[in-house]
């Protein structure tokens, strides 16, 4: 079905430290834009807890949505004036897609909640299901403006988040191994973060994109362009993704929540300070509109009520939260993971509640992922397609040296966290046996 969207007298652009201008021109992205779901991603960092380690990470959703959508349109934009559809079936870009697929990439992160990934874990919600609903509910401004194109259209374009839309061209732009949403935050959070790891040629990527019958190929001569792209990725998740600072106060908040969640079934809202709109996810009864109202911002608000509170616990880790003051970490392996209980009941011995003071984290990520047919049941191949001369596909890893590398091989680590105090305590000569047990444990950074 083709769709008709009214286009701005003049285009409007967003100046943007990444993209230089971000260009609009049709209406309805403007009114997206301005809608009450996706102003609120101003107030949703993007990379959470990770601010606490690279300072200049206060980058939102917001400004990442926007980015993925100015990828999207340059894409487009390439699509329709390089490889245009002469006929149905053809396998070449049909420019009456490019709407749903502007709005997917613009919406596709509007259902995260506050302190995203963190949040999730603690009330059961997942950011994909959330961002599908506000497209759809007929009470969201969203919903509203994307109606006024056509009545299924928000069906349409939630239907891309969902990877069920028709053409996996569309699909294949927002969600893959090198699409719009990618692209965009690596080059966002190297940039917000100070780094040089994501730094890759986005211009060459885009240049050697085309589309094709089953999705989207890379031209064999940009190859070199995707393999910079790919290392680039393995880098920004090693270096800032997996930083074990950003995830020893992700540990803190999420112990933080959990603390305030018991402490509400046990004992009702009055003891911590009343966290109206948090009642909802405590009770696990919330709805959209209960949704939309949280932020990063709520959450650091309830977070300073916090630091008075009564309860030790809840107030300890509050202030160490707001504070920055992490949770220390070892890594450890399967050999030494028997030792983990031992050395949580040595954090518990000196008065700390090992429920809320220790964690442990696994943080992997697979840099590339080559198809496999037999562990596969979606039908759908994630890996990167490299289009010969004579039409032929190659998938990338069988013809790059670096990639194949990286292929399936999972990287990450396993870390044990617990409060930095045992390692420097404060009370050495009350608790110096129980500290000098933990250090003997611990050799470079490890447990052994």
């Amino acid at each position: 079905m083709t769709y008709q969207a009214k286009l701005l007298p003049r285009e409007k652009v967003f100046r943007d430290p990444v993209h230089n201008y971000i260009h609009v021109e049709h209406q309805v992205i403007m009114d997206l834009i301005d809608t009450r779901e996706f102003q609120r991603l101003r107030r949703i960092k993007q990379l959470g807890t990770s601010a606490f380690t690279f300072h200049g990470a206060e980058h939102t959703r917001f400004t990442h949505s926007l980015g993925v959508y100015e990828i999207a349109r340059r894409i487009c934009d390439d699509f329709q004036r390089n490889y245009p559809s002469q006929h149905p079936g053809d396998g070449l870009w049909d420019d009456n897609e490019r709407l749903v697929a502007l709005c997917a990439a613009l919406l596709h992160d509007i259902g995260h909640g506050p302190y995203s990934h963190t949040f999730e874990r603690i009330f059961n919600t997942n950011h994909e299901a959330w961002t599908v609903k506000i497209i759809t509910s007929p009470a969201t401004e969203v919903n509203q403006v994307l109606r006024a194109i056509a009545p299924d259209f928000p069906e349409k374009v939630a239907s891309v988040i969902q990877k069920t839309y028709p053409n996996p061209q569309v699909v294949q732009m927002i969600s893959s191994q090198v699409d719009a949403d990618r692209m965009d935050y690596l080059l966002r959070d190297a940039y917000n973060t100070g780094t040089k790891y994501g730094l890759f040629d986005v211009t060459r990527i885009l240049r050697v994109l085309r589309p094709y019958q089953n999705g989207i190929v890379i031209q064999a001569n940009g190859m070199h362009a995707v393999e910079d792209y790919i290392v680039c990725r393995f880098q920004m998740y090693q270096q800032v993704y997996f930083h074990p600072v950003s995830r020893g106060m992700e540990v803190i908040l999420t112990h933080l929540l959990q603390r305030a969640k018991k402490l509400y079934e046990d004992k009702g809202s009055h003891h911590i300070q009343t966290p109206t709109l948090l009642v909802p996810f405590f009770e696990q009864n919330f709805g959209i509109e209960d949704y939309l109202r949280l932020d990063d911002g709520v959450l650091n608000t309830y977070f300073t009520y916090w630091r008075d509170n009564a309860d030790d616990i809840l107030r300890d880790l509050a202030r160490r939260f707001q504070d920055r003051k992490p949770f220390k970490s070892i890594e450890y392996t399967k050999a030494s993971a028997p030792k983990l209980e031992k050395m949580m009941a040595l954090v518990e011995s000196v008065g700390f509640d090992k429920n809320y003071y220790t964690a442990v984290n696994d943080s992997f990520d697979l840099p590339y992922d080559a198809y496999d047919p037999a562990n596969n049941n979606t039908g759908i191949k994630p890996q990167i397609e490299v289009r010969q001369m004579d039409g032929t596909l190659n998938e990338l890893s069988t013809l790059s040296p670096i990639v194949h590398a990286l292929s399936e091989r999972t990287t990450g680590d396993r870390r044990f966290y617990f409060p930095r105090e045992m390692l420097h305590p404060k009370d050495l000569q009350i608790f110096a046996p129980i500290y000098q047990e933990f250090q003997s444990h611990v050799k470079n950074g490890a447990l052994i």
